[in-house]
């Protein structure tokens, strides 16, 4: 096991290597020069030079990028161009906001969906498993920017339930929070629980089913006890795929609800141009990504015995 970790971190110095040399030539050769975009058109040439020194961007782009690899090997990520601070403290306060914002939300809607799956497959062919695919194949094709408007709307502006934006920080956060998570848990189960019906049936026509039926284990017992875990391969991979996005929060909703967090301050560098905040972020998600990959080959091991690390 430590050997196979160990080949696949190695295995990822050159994906990693590789996302970093892209997005350090993307944003060499296009956007607008940071420079001239902070200090503004009638900057003198002595106050360019000084800032483009100041940001190390007078030097030559091979030592920029070796410069940009350390850093982020480091983690020490230089500043923002925007306001000065380290982005280590920018990316840790809006990541724990962001994680706020997602995580209950997706293990509430995973426990949703996993028991809905269930019991849809377990009903299968029924009326229900009819009714269910209808609602949920609706519910998908609704955008998500309906449901943040329409939630808004009703709940936030004409109910008054909930507060229409903003946020705070500690358990005050709660009050801002309960409606996204909301609109988070609907959005989400649709699909979850389309992929998931699919994958439980599918295990169903397996052969060992038959056998436990015929030995005459019931039909309940086979699919709660037996099937849900031959089934979890597939399941794993959306879960853990999807974790490094949960520190990038749900953008719309950020955006929508005034919370300050990862999606949020990625928007907004984007609009003021902010190069380090959002080179950074994208090499950080590559590298977040791949480990994540590297932990869900590391489950399957543990969830099916047959699956061999090699």
């Amino acid at each position: 096991m430590i050997a196979y970790i160990l080949r696949r971190i190695v295995y990822m110095v050159p994906t990693v290597f590789g996302v970093a040399l892209l997005v350090f030539l993307i944003f060499a050769a296009v956007g607008e020069d940071p420079v001239r975009n902070a200090l503004g058109p009638h900057a003198t040439a002595e106050s360019i030079a000084d800032l483009r020194q100041q940001w190390g961007l007078d030097r030559p782009l091979p030592v920029q990028f070796l410069d940009f690899l350390r850093r982020i090997a480091t983690l020490d990520l230089g500043e923002s161009y925007n306001t000065g601070e380290k982005l280590t403290s920018i990316f840790a306060r809006g990541a724990v906001v962001s994680l706020s914002l997602t995580v209950p939300p997706f293990v509430a809607g995973t426990l949703i969906s996993i028991a809905a799956a269930l019991l849809i497959a377990y009903l299968r062919g029924g009326w229900l498993d009819h009714l269910a695919t209808a609602i949920f194949v609706a519910s998908m094709s609704v955008s998500y920017l309906v449901y943040i408007i329409g939630f808004q709307y009703l709940f936030a502006f004409e109910l008054d339930w909930f507060p229409i934006s903003g946020f705070e920080r500690g358990w005050a956060s709660l009050p801002y929070l309960v409606l996204p998570w909301i609109i988070i848990v609907i959005v989400s189960i649709g699909p979850d629980i389309r992929v998931m019906r699919t994958v439980f049936l599918d295990e169903i026509k397996a052969d060992y089913v038959r056998t436990a039926l015929a030995k005459g284990a019931g039909e309940g017992t086979v699919l709660f006890k037996h099937v849900l875990k031959n089934a979890m391969i597939p399941i794993l991979t959306q879960w853990v795929t999807a974790v490094p996005f949960l520190i990038l929060g749900a953008f719309l909703m950020e955006r929508f609800f005034s919370i300050p967090g990862i999606g949020d301050t990625l928007i907004n560098a984007v609009h003021t141009g902010d190069r380090p905040i959002l080179m950074s972020l994208t090499v950080l998600i590559a590298v977040a990504y791949s480990l994540f990959n590297l932990l869900t080959d590391i489950l399957y091991a543990y969830v099916d015995p047959r699956v061999k690390l090699a």
